[in-house]
């Protein structure tokens, strides 16, 4: 059976998935194509007709168009709880009675007009809508490669009514235990805090996580955002969350927070530089998640876990890689599956697993996130031959010996190679990557190279031979999500890549997975005796990730890149 599944229903990060036979074959970000950061407010277009092409599938073939977003029906509790919960907005807490699929609706016009813009009749094809939250749970689930039963995960800031789900899946089914409705989201709460902070909901809340470890989480309690008991949890919606005349207004901006939360804390943060107190309420902020997530799972799915130990987590929440450290470190937990592309690009690739399940299908365990386009030698030189700025650029005979030179005289290098990753992490592929134990590289990228926040700590690249060492956990990690504490001694050999609480967000590379890039890694630790990289993505702040070897050169040539490697191209300034 050939699926496609798109994304796109919630305004932002519209994807592409293509599964056949329970094997996902291509998976992308519209964002990608269209440069455009989120691809907010778009349908996945271009990613999707690339995935077709990709796998040589005519869009006549394509047996079912699944999509992430379904009816919710007036008899289930969702719509009912948005309505008591909104009783201050009355047009909208009416309008969710009478009028509650409206956005689906609107959803399913756009899948159809979709459909025949790639060819695909829709009066011959099927589409399936999924529920927002199965698709996530399903990307998690079936993905993961866990035979046995399976508790499942799912935080995020909404979809359709849902923002938190828990239940398991087992024989390749999944069955729901809790779900907790808006304007009662985690996600939420955590994305008005990261508005109040100052920097932009669904694109800066890793930014607060990463400033909080900066700051101490006892000088403010934050817990009165959040009414909490060990069986459930209630926002506080005088203070987040909010709508219609609650929120919070400046220079013509609308934000998720109320006057009264200003009041409270202060004035909203501005600028770059972390101070005092926000520091303090980023760590505030992280350890109510923390704190709330961890006692939910414990209580609503610890029977699932002391049973058989296996976690799948999806949701745009499971990207808090330091929440994801806890949950590891749960004593009934032996192993978490974080699905790669957590975030709502990920439900693509989650509908269509869904529907292939629920054909018969049996989908195989996600091998790696290597899914996007790729070029080739001769694409990269011609892209060269037809920049404006002429590059200079030379065929290199042994590409992996001549960037380990670079690298080891302290310069980080733009390395494009193979197919683009899926998913909001640089994996080897389309990074800028750096030797770790060069003192002050990690501030010469955030300056000169990434134009982003000087604290904004970079993750580490790691030999799967050197990480159990370095990591204290031989528990896998191939995918930038999760935190570990690094070992002392290590500290000082790659401080580069180590945050300010000593923990490191860190890829661990298998030649299975990735077999040049473990290649560069096991030449750095014949030459430096670390087999560790800097890695970050390919792009500046406030940009997608790269997908094509023109948009590499443009990055390029935007920043102060000295050295970039494409395929086995050496381009230097």
């Amino acid at each position: 059976m050939i699926i496609l599944g798109i994304s796109g229903a919630v305004s932002h990060d519209a994807s592409a998935a293509l599964i056949i036979d329970g094997k996902l074959v291509a998976a992308a970000e519209e964002e990608r194509f269209i440069r455009d950061k989120h691809a907010k407010n778009k349908f996945p277009f271009h990613s999707a007709k690339w995935c077709l092409q990709f796998a040589g599938i005519d869009p006549k073939e394509v047996d079912v168009v699944a999509f992430p977003y379904a009816k919710i029906n007036l008899q289930t509790k969702a719509r009912w709880h948005y309505a008591k919960r909104y009783w201050y907005a009355p047009d909208r807490a009416l309008d969710a009675l009478f009028n509650g699929n409206r956005h689906f609706r609107r959803n399913h016009k756009k899948s159809i007009e979709l459909m025949r813009q790639l060819g695909i009749d829709p009066d011959k094809t099927k589409f399936v809508p999924v529920e927002h939250h199965l698709a996530h749970a399903s990307s998690a689930y079936h993905f993961s490669g866990f035979k046995e039963k399976t508790a499942i995960l799912g935080v995020d800031g909404k979809g359709e009514y849902a923002t938190t789900f828990f239940g398991y899946g087992e024989n390749g089914k999944i069955h729901k235990i809790k779900e907790f409705y808006d304007p009662d989201s985690l996600g939420g709460v955590y994305g008005a805090l990261t508005q109040y902070l100052g920097f932009e909901m669904l694109d800066g809340e890793f930014k607060v996580m990463g400033m909080a470890p900066y700051g101490d989480p006892k000088k403010f309690d934050l817990s009165k955002l959040i009414e909490f008991s060990e069986d459930g949890f209630k926002v506080n919606t005088k203070l987040v969350n909010t709508i219609g005349l609650r929120r919070y207004k400046k220079n013509g901006e609308s934000f998720y927070f109320s006057k009264k939360l200003v009041d409270w804390l202060g004035p909203k943060r501005e600028g770059d530089e972390i101070d005092e107190p926000y520091i303090h309420y980023a760590a505030s902020m992280q350890d109510l998640l923390e704190t709330i997530v961890l006692k939910m799972v414990d209580y609503y799915l610890g029977d699932i876990l002391r049973e058989t130990g296996k976690l799948a987590y999806a949701g745009g929440v499971a990207l808090n890689v330091k929440l994801n450290q806890r949950l590891i470190n749960l004593p009934h937990v032996k192993e978490l599956f974080v699905q790669p592309a957590a975030n709502d690009a990920g439900t693509a690739l989650g509908a269509a697993s869904y529907v292939a399940a629920e054909h018969g299908d049996t989908i195989e365990k996600l091998p790696h996130v290597y899914l996007g386009p790729a070029y080739s030698v001769e694409e990269c030189i011609a892209a060269c031959e037809q920049h404006e700025k002429s590059p200079k650029w030379r065929k290199l005979d042994n590409t992996i010996a001549q960037a380990v030179e670079i690298l080891e005289a302290g310069n980080p290098i733009a390395w494009f190679q193979g197919r683009m990753e899926f998913g909001p992490r640089a994996l080897g592929n389309r990074s800028i990557i750096g030797n770790p134990s060069a003192v002050g590289i990690a501030d010469k990228i955030n300056a000169q190279i990434k134009y982003r926040e000087r604290w904004r700590p970079f993750c580490p690249s790691i030999l799967d031979t050197v990480a159990p060492e370095l990591l204290q956990t031989e528990h896998p990690s191939p995918y930038m999500t999760f935190t570990f504490d690094v070992a002392q001694a290590w500290k000082s050999r790659v401080p580069e890549v180590v945050h300010e609480d000593g923990t490191a967000r860190a890829q661990v590379v298998t030649k299975d997975a990735n077999p040049r890039y473990h290649e560069l890694l096991q030449a750095m630790q014949e030459k430096t005796g670390n087999g560790v990289l800097l890695n970050t993505s390919l792009n500046r702040r406030g940009e997608p990730m790269v997908c094509s070897p023109e948009d590499a050169l443009s990055m390029f040539y935007g920043s102060d890149l000295q050295y970039l490697i494409m395929e086995d191209i050496l381009v230097e300034k």
